[in-house]
C-alpha cells in the first residue's frame, strides 16, 4: 500500500514538472536558493578588504562545517543543474509554440535580460566551475596556490588581467541574470500585480547592482593595487 502511495506521489510530481507551471516553480525555487547564496557569498568575499586574517578566518569557518558544507554544496549544485534544465526546457517550449519571431516584440520580451537569460545561465555556471578551481581546489593557480591562504589566492589570481576580465564579465552577466530572474521569480509563483510589479522590478534591479558591483570591486581593487600590494 505504501509503495502505491509513493509511486502515485512520484507520478504526480513528474506530471506537475512536465507542465509549464511546474517548470516555472522549479525555476523560482532554485532561483531563490541560488540568489540567497550569491548574496551571502558576496558578503563573505568582501571581507578581503579587511585583510588576510579576516578573510582566511571566514574560509576556516566554512571549512569547519565539515559534512554540512558538502551538503550545502550538493544542494547548490543540484539547484544550478535544475535551474538550467528548467530554463532550457521552457525556452524549447516557447520556441516550439512560436517558431517564428514576431515582427513587433513586446516590451517585456525585448528586455536585454530576458533575451540573454538562456545563455547567461550556462556562462555563469562556467564561471562558478572556474571559481572553484581558482579558490577551492587550486588547479587554476597551479604552483601559486597556497592551501588555506584564501587571501593570497584571491590576490595572486586576480593579478592576471585575463582572469579578472573573465570574472568581471561573468559577474555583469550574473547581475543581469539576477535582475530578470528575481522579479520573474515572483511572477512564477503568482505575485504579479500592477501595484507591486514595478516595485519588485526596482528591488530586483537594486539587488542585481549590489551583487554585481560588490563582486566586480574585488578584481578591480587587486588590479589597481588597492588591496594585496604586499602579497608576493
Amino acid at each position: 500500500m505504501s509503495s502505491i502511495a509513493v509511486n502515485g506521489g512520484l507520478q504526480r510530481t513528474a506530471s506537475f514538472y512536465q507542465s509549464v507551471v511546474g517548470k516555472k516553480v522549479v525555476m523560482a525555487a532554485t532561483g531563490f536558493i541560488l540568489s540567497g547564496f550569491v548574496l551571502g557569498h558576496m558578503i563573505g568575499n568582501l571581507q578581503v578588504f579587511q585583510g588576510p586574517e579576516k578573510l582566511n578566518h571566514y574560509a576556516e569557518l566554512l571549512q569547519s562545517l565539515g559534512g554540512a558544507l558538502w551538503a550545502i554544496r550538493f544542494v547548490l549544485l543540484a539547484s544550478v543543474v535544475l535551474h538550467i534544465i528548467a530554463a532550457f526546457q521552457l525556452w524549447l517550449l516557447k520556441n516550439s509554440a512560436r517558431p517564428q519571431a514576431y515582427v513587433k516584440k513586446a516590451s517585456i520580451a525585448t528586455s536585454y535580460a530576458a533575451r540573454t537569460m538562456i545563455w547567461s545561465g550556462p556562462i555563469v555556471l562556467a564561471f562558478l566551475i572556474y571559481h572553484i578551481l581558482h579558490f577551492t581546489t587550486g588547479q587554476a593557480l597551479g604552483s601559486q596556490f597556497v592551501k588555506g591562504d584564501v587571501y593570497h589566492n584571491v590576490i595572486v589570481g586576480f593579478r592576471h588581467v585575463g582572469v579578472s576580465v573573465f570574472y568581471i564579465v561573468a559577474n555583469i552577466l550574473l547581475a543581469i541574470h539576477l535582475y530578470h530572474g528575481v522579479w520573474s521569480m515572483f511572477q512564477s509563483v503568482g505575485v504579479n500585480h500592477p501595484k507591486y510589479t514595478p516595485m519588485l522590478k526596482t528591488l530586483a534591479k537594486i539587488y542585481g547592482w549590489v551583487v554585481g558591483v560588490g563582486n566586480v570591486s574585488i578584481p578591480l581593487a587587486v588590479l589597481t593595487g588597492v588591496i594585496g600590494a604586499s602579497v608576493k
